[in-house]
């Protein structure tokens, strides 16, 4: 069982390269990203996984502060369990101290959603990261909505925000990094009566 020592593995799903950047699907690394300017420090390779890591600390200085690896698998989504386990192996990080930021379909867009395990809702990189190392690690649910009219969804995850979405979507990302933090500080029934809309 994990303690409050333990360091945190916060990993924000999406895919590599400027192509995917801005697309729905990659509301995990823009997530990320605020993170890791928020505790001061830039993404580099990891050395022991295809991904790119910051380490730091969330929260006020002293014993409320979390250590924390911020992670973006740079593996594309379906195969991001495989970078995921390794480095929570690397890091000695227990399952349930790892968060999984992602764009969730059956949540409204402008909603979040924090939970502790549960199905991957046909979202491969849950579904990936599920394979690897069961389900019992944290997800902060950002909601995307469906896609409209006969859209595939395959396709609606790879576009880019509408102009009406993006409107809001700074604050949206600054709030799931805000709900991030009070998991960690708070623990999960606090961040979920805070952001569960």
């Amino acid at each position: 069982m994990s303690d409050a020592t333990d360091p945190w593995l916060i990993v924000g799903l999406g895919n590599p390269g400027p192509d995917y950047a801005a697309n729905r699907h990659n509301v995990g690394f823009m997530v990320a990203d605020l993170l890791a300017t928020r505790i001061g420090g830039k993404f580099k390779r990891a050395q022991k996984a295809q991904a790119q890591v910051v380490e730091g600390r969330i929260g006020p200085p002293g014993p409320g502060s979390r250590r924390v690896v911020l992670v973006k698998p740079m593996s594309y989504m379906n195969l991001s369990g495989g970078p995921v386990t390794a480095l929570r192996d690397f890091y000695k990080v227990p399952t349930d101290h790892v968060v999984a930021v992602h764009d969730e379909l059956d949540v409204d867009y402008g909603s979040l959603r924090l939970k502790l395990g549960g199905g991957d809702n046909g979202h491969n990189g849950l579904k990936s990261m599920t394979k690897a190392m069961g389900p019992d690690y944290h997800r902060v649910r950002f909601g995307i909505g469906r896609p409209p009219g006969r859209m595939q969804v395959a396709d609606f995850v790879l576009k880019d925000f509408g102009s009406t979405e993006r409107k809001e979507l700074a604050f949206l990302v600054d709030r799931s990094a805000d709900a991030v933090e009070c998991l960690l500080a708070e623990g999960l029934e606090r961040a979920q009566s805070a952001y569960n809309s």
